[in-house]
């Protein structure tokens, strides 16, 4: 059984077809990509898959549950996490508190709002168990040593370590990373396929993720689904969907 299935899904905004028809089996494991010019729909699939919108046709099993039309919180609570194109980091808290945030729809870690304004043993036991599980992750991000500092002064490259570390914190089955490449130079390029390579082989991490950065797709994605217009053109193995001449010609401009 894949671990996401999506079935005929689509959905239209008025009179526009953003998406129509597409399907998707992603397997536990797998490192997938979803690619596509801009405007083809990619990001929108990302929101139906999260709950941000709600299909018009169509469903979403996740290990084998339906979750069509779940809000995102509760998509979330199933095990989807995803990052966006636009880093959003609460840049006001500390670098541990962004993690935290992630820990917060976790069982282990709930207490009443009763229980932190009187500081009662459950907050104090709560708190002090996010604290060493945040610390924890950003061991694994690089980033423990920072984890005093505001969001806003990392820079952008560990900026979006620190947004993919919060996300595996509310401990995803599937991750969705939105063009985690946007923005960054050669190197940090580079240091970012070995990270999401990591991420998979550390974690067990189903990831889905959206690139326009070829050499990124092409050096770690093991699949790929072109989509265009709203609608899938190919999918397979990704070298061989990089090689067919309707994607050359109506993504790679050639």
């Amino acid at each position: 059984m894949a671990l996401l299935e999506v079935k005929n899904l689509g959905i239209s905004f008025g009179g526009l077809r953003a998406v129509d028809d597409f399907n998707l089996e992603i397997e536990q494991g797998q490192l997938y990509g979803l690619i596509g010019p801009n405007g083809a729909g990619k990001t929108t699939i990302f929101n139906m898959l999260t709950g941000v919108y709600k299909p018009t046709n169509g469903k979403i099993f996740l290990d084998g549950e339906d979750i069509t039309g779940k809000t995102n919180i509760e998509i979330n609570k199933h095990g989807i996490a995803r990052t966006f194109q636009n880093i959003r980091l609460f840049s006001g808290l500390t670098v541990l508190d962004n993690v935290k945030v992630g820990l917060h729809n976790q069982k282990e870690y709930i207490y009443s709002a009763l229980t932190g304004i009187l500081r009662l043993p459950r907050y104090r036991q709560a708190e002090k168990a996010m604290d060493a599980r945040a610390m924890e992750i950003l061991k694994v991000f690089d980033l423990d040593q920072e984890s005093g500092y505001l969001a806003s002064n990392l820079p952008y490259g560990k900026q979006r370590r620190l947004e993919i570390a919060r996300a595996l914190a509310t401990n995803p089955k599937l991750l969705l990373l939105d063009e985690p490449a946007a923005g960054m130079n050669p190197n940090e390029t580079q240091e970012l396929m070995d990270m999401i390579c990591f991420v998979r082989d550390e974690f067990k991490m189903t990831i889905l993720l959206i690139e326009h950065d070829m050499k990124l797709v092409s050096g770690i994605c093991e699949k790929l689904t072109v989509l265009n217009f709203g609608q899938v053109l190919a999918c397979g193995e990704t070298s061989e969907v990089l090689k067919n001449p309707e994607v050359i010609t109506a993504y790679l401009g050639e």
